[in-house]
């Protein structure tokens, strides 16, 4: 197993000793068959417990995996015609955000995503995928062009957090996320978000307002980094596991919150052991989501994200002998 975490010891080991034993067999002349018949039984049990058990922090490192697919591994396979759009218009081209036309099915879409690096010059290159304003107002000004010309937005999601430097708050940070979040609201056309790794603050909020919103199988979401909120919980942020455990971050706790609409399944062990197995999940769950948001019109499209958002946060509380809620 390429890339194995911690967690995935015991089936590593395990696989070791089959392969050591075919190796064996094959040698020595000596047929092996029904030992090695039981123990590729043990191991499909073992990998059965082992993911189906995966905890909150074990997703976290998962959702952050080097070999996890990037926006471009998944847009390469799940649309046709891509061709990537340049710079805001404004300031420059920030890599961190990457962004074009594209076709779903024959379907013209506008498609963007936040960009991690594949290796550490690229990572360099592209802030390890955390953007600066002008990243932001790259993807807004694809989203207004997308509006115009009356054709669907999907976005993918893949960021620890907005550029936290001082370049990034010099040319307005927090405004261009306010402003990503305000006119996002306003799309006339469906917007469809993926959470496809680590869904970090306000970075991956300016890019996740959204008529439907998606996330893999291991991917995380949250306001705050775990190790941000580490840092300001217990002043250590190698404390991340822990506060991954507290924050409700993954998928399915964020499915019952009614903050996202749909998980999508992952290859067992997570998107980075099949690439295409992913694509494919996350086509045919953008497929359907866009057939049923194609029939509504403008104001539809808007009331239908207004109401999405606005039922967020909606709780029961119980004061004395009265019942109430609050939203």
């Amino acid at each position: 197993m390429a890339g194995e975490l911690p967690f995935e010891k015991p089936l590593v080991e395990m696989r070791q000793k089959i392969n050591e034993l075919k190796q064996f067999g094959a040698d020595k002349g000596i047929d092996f068959s029904d030992e090695i018949a039981r123990l590729e039984e043990r191991y499909a049990q073992l990998e059965e417990e082992v993911y189906s058990n995966i905890t909150a922090a074990q997703k976290m490192h998962l959702a952050r995996h080097h070999q996890r697919p990037t926006s471009l591994d998944l847009i390469q396979l799940i649309f046709s015609d891509f061709i990537e759009l340049h710079g805001d218009r404004l300031f420059g081209d920030d890599l961190a955000v990457i962004g074009g036309l594209a076709k779903l099915n024959g379907t013209p879409v506008t498609v963007i995503g936040q960009q991690r690096g594949k290796d550490t010059k690229d990572n360099i290159a592209r802030f390890f995928g955390s953007a600066h304003p002008e990243g932001f107002r790259k993807a807004l000004r694809l989203m207004h062009q997308a509006d115009k010309f009356k054709r669907p937005i999907i976005t993918f999601i893949d960021t620890k957090g907005a550029y936290p430097g001082n370049t990034a708050e010099e040319r307005g940070q927090s405004e261009a996320i306010a402003r990503n979040l305000r006119e996002m609201a306003a799309l006339g056309v469906p917007v469809i978000c993926v959470v496809i790794g680590e869904g970090g603050s306000g970075g991956a909020l300016a890019m996740a307002v959204g008529n439907r919103v998606l996330m893999l199988e291991h991917a995380i979401y949250s306001a705050i980094s775990p190790n941000g909120a580490a840092s300001i919980l217990w002043k250590d942020a190698s404390k991340a596991d822990q506060a991954a455990e507290a924050m409700k971050i993954t998928a399915k706790d964020l499915l019952e919150f009614e903050v996202i609409e749909e998980i999508v399944p992952e290859p067992k062990g997570g998107a980075h052991r099949d690439y295409e197995a992913t694509a494919a999940a996350i086509k045919d769950s953008l497929v359907r989501h866009l057939g049923e948001l194609s029939g509504l019109d403008s104001a539809a499209l808007k009331e239908d994200r207004y109401q999405k958002f606005r039922k967020i946060g909606k709780f029961a509380y119980e004061q004395s002998s009265h019942v109430g809620v609050i939203d």
